[in-house]
């Protein structure tokens, strides 16, 4: 709700607020709380809305509901029991459980079709778009992490990329040229995250007037 008063704009749930609370949410569960419509909803504005370089364009993003969410940490369990000693195997199960635990996962992509494109047809350029590509895949991941989290989902990034890549394009049938970035698992806070500590702000932003 938005609400103009002279020059002003007030609005009731500034975008700040929304960045002050995201978290690493990682105790979540499969309790719904908002409709599977309004989760493809805020990633297709986040994907459609998010800037790019050379307005590139190169995000892909996949949403894992219901038994495919429930898969794909299965599948990453089995990966990782391949080369995690058997003796310290009972953590990581205990950790991709809590991952399965959740409501649903967002898988982060970048198309390299798309970004070698860009390479070639701007190669004063060429060693900035890989760059440049994980600048724009992070704003995304940080677009529908803080917009997951501004519906009340609780979620977390995690990188078992490269191991999962091709288990994931075959899996679900992506392309070859999807490079896996980063998973986003999420769901219902069932508990509160522990205090967050900030370093002294004036020792990281310096200002010039």
């Amino acid at each position: 709700m938005t609400t103009q008063t002279g020059h002003e704009t007030k609005t009731s749930k500034p975008f700040m607020d929304a960045v002050k609370v995201r978290r690493s949410i990682y105790a979540i569960s499969k309790e719904a709380v908002v409709s599977d419509d309004k989760i493809i909803e805020i990633v297709q504005d986040a994907v459609k809305h998010t800037p790019s370089s050379f307005n590139s364009q190169s995000a892909r993003v996949v949403v894992l509901l219901g038994e495919n969410h429930d898969k794909l940490w299965d599948l990453t369990t089995e990966t990782l029991r391949k080369i995690v000693a058997a003796d310290q195997f009972e953590a990581t199960a205990q950790k991709m459980g809590a991952f399965k635990s959740g409501y649903g996962t967002v898988l982060f992509f970048e198309d390299q079709t798309v970004v070698d494109g860009l390479m070639q047809q701007f190669p004063s350029y060429a060693d900035n778009f890989p760059i440049w590509s994980q600048q724009s895949s992070g704003m995304h991941q940080f677009v529908v992490w803080t917009a997951l989290e501004n519906e009340g989902f609780g979620a977390t990034l995690q990188h078992y990329n490269p191991l999962i890549d091709d288990e994931v394009r075959s899996t679900w049938s992506l392309p070859s040229s999807w490079k896996l970035i980063a998973q986003m698992p999420f769901g219902k806070p069932t508990a509160a995250p522990g205090e967050k500590q900030f370093q002294p702000i004036d020792e990281r932003v310096k200002v010039f007037k």
